[in-house]
């Protein structure tokens, strides 16, 4: 069980991503112990391919000014696309519930100084697996696999 309250919250958007008929990863950014910025993966719902969870938390935090005090939380370990903007932005720190259903590229941000948190979680492995098992062509969509 998760007793992280920032994981938590990013869980709880993967849940609404996918109430809402999308793909069920979340993040949140972090800032000075306070949730900054919430989001979750769009892709399906806003018909955009670059609205992944940790993007659309990036967009809804706003100008934060300096992200180097921030931590970001995924679900899931970020893909390219989303450690990039990590790196851009040189958050220090990025805390993911799994990396098992997808890799993503932890060793990317490693080599850019971003120390990489992967917990490991049951509840977000479960998550994901359930979904990729109802929703095969969604996800290989998704992850550049069609």
């Amino acid at each position: 069980m998760n007793t992280d309250p920032y994981m938590a919250a990013a869980i709880e958007e993967a849940r609404k991503g996918l109430t809402e008929g999308g793909i069920p990863i979340g993040s949140v950014l972090v800032k000075n112990d306070e949730i900054i910025g919430r989001g979750h993966n769009r892709r399906v719902q806003d018909g955009d391919p670059i609205t992944h969870a940790e993007i659309d938390c990036l967009r809804n935090a706003g100008r934060v000014g300096s992200y180097r005090d921030c931590v970001l939380y995924s679900t899931l370990m970020p893909c390219y696309l989303c450690s990039g903007a990590a790196v851009q932005f040189e958050i220090p720190k990025v805390v993911v519930g799994e990396s098992e259903t997808f890799p993503g590229a932890p060793e990317f941000m490693r080599s850019h100084g971003i120390e990489v948190v992967d917990l490991g979680l049951d509840e977000c492995k479960d998550l994901m697996r359930q979904f990729i098992a109802a929703n095969p062509q969604l996800w290989n969509e998704d992850i550049g696999e069609l």
